[in-house]
């Protein structure tokens, strides 16, 4: 135990605090176990030691520990929890978790046997607590963590600090959002580098490595993540791997399953399933129309990349602009709102609101007669009327 509060009282040491996501106030850290799960890269680490840096100092109170370790190749969580607790402990904070075999079990008894003690563990994006034996979905707070939206990358680059709009007060105001906004930074520049390396945090170690990396995590997330926690068999990864380089080549992507059936191999039932654990991943994105919502795996109107760092990871060469607006967007909306696929333009958000994305050129024709529509646009500054700027959209959360 002794090399694991070294190994903590190192990273607190390494631990800059500096440029903080808001994420880490959306976190009700009150609670008695909290979990946070997110796709990799997206900063889980990284803001829990912030929000432990920032709060405590490195005393027998609190103790940090990834579950990767090989301290926990012999040694049992549960056993770590009642030395730390015997020895003054009250905040224990597990990273990793989804390393550690039967992590839900051993957590739901140190939480019923030591009431006096805290949990705040990360996970991956896979995890399910509500099929977890232990049912830790009766005693764990879950918060899902995204990649940096575009607000968050304009503080990173500028340190200019904007608040996130609610979708109704930005739709409403986009003209004097805008206006103030651009009086401060120059937005369309940004926002090309945004799309291009700017959801995930790790940008800011090295920008050149950036794409090597994000490749790297999606490898691993296919290779490993899916497999361990679906039991995939090792012979199958080969087709996760196929379906994922269709997806990329035509996003977005309006899948004939059979046809991708037949072209990968795979079997229908099988395809789908597969698909639904790449969107678990945060690799993927689903699309449907509202009617076929309700079950995730029916057919979905199309298929994304989850955000454009990934499509510039995964087809730098074939990026189609339309594609890459699409993306965005939808990306963004999804963190605050319901998005479905429109009949009449590109999506259809809260059962409200219509959208249409397009370049400066782009005319509002097709979406001029249906009610509360947008005509969001790329390359502009400012909008008027009920076109707005894309860019804009970074700001919601």
């Amino acid at each position: 135990m002794e090399k694991l509060v070294q190994r903590f009282y190192e990273k607190y040491a390494q631990t800059k605090t500096d440029n903080v996501r808001d994420f880490i106030h959306t976190v009700d850290w009150d609670n008695r176990m909290i979990g946070i799960k997110g796709p990799r890269g997206v900063g889980k680490t990284t803001l829990l030691m912030q929000y432990i840096k920032k709060n405590f100092l490195p005393d027998n109170k609190i103790l940090y520990v990834s579950l990767d370790n090989f301290y926990f190749a012999e040694n049992r969580i549960y056993d770590l929890a009642d030395n730390f607790r015997k020895k003054g402990g009250e905040i224990l904070v597990m990273d990793e978790v989804h390393r550690y075999k039967g992590w839900a079990i051993e957590m739901k008894n140190i939480y019923d046997d030591f009431a006096g003690l805290k949990l705040i563990f990360t996970g991956s994006s896979l995890l399910h607590l509500q099929h977890a034996r232990a049912d830790l979905s009766r005693r764990a707070v879950m918060y899902d963590m995204p990649g940096l939206s575009f607000r968050e990358f304009v503080f990173f680059e500028t340190g200019l600090r904007f608040p996130a709009f609610n979708l109704d007060s930005l739709l409403t105001d986009h003209i004097k959002i805008a206006v103030e906004m651009i009086g401060k930074f120059k937005p369309v520049h940004l926002f090309s580098n945004y799309l291009q390396y700017g959801y995930y945090p790790y940008y800011l170690e090295n920008i050149n490595s950036f794409h090597q990396k994000l490749l790297e995590a999606i490898h691993l997330v296919v290779e490993v993540d899916i497999p361990q926690f679906e039991m995939i068999q090792t012979s199958h990864i080969v087709y996760l791997k196929k379906l994922l380089q269709i997806i990329a080549s035509s996003v977005p992507f309006k899948p004939n399953l059979s046809a991708v059936s037949q072209r990968t191999g795979i079997s229908l039932n099988t395809l789908k399933t597969y698909l639904n654990y790449l969107e678990k991943a945060g690799i993927i994105s689903f699309l449907h129309f509202k009617a076929k919502a309700m079950n995730s795996l029916n057919k979905p109107e199309k298929l994304y990349l989850d955000n454009t760092n990934i499509m510039y990871s995964l087809s730098e060469m074939n990026i189609n602009t339309g594609s890459l607006r699409e993306t965005f967007l939808l990306n963004q909306l999804k963190q605050v709102s319901t998005v479905y696929a429109s009949e009449q333009a590109d999506f259809y958000v809260n059962d409200k609101y219509t959208f249409e994305v397009g370049g400066e050129s782009k005319t509002r024709k097709q979406i001029k007669d249906v009610s509360h529509s947008f005509m969001v646009k790329d390359n502009v500054e400012v909008g008027y009327e009920n076109v707005i700027p894309l860019w804009l959209f970074g700001f919601l959360y």
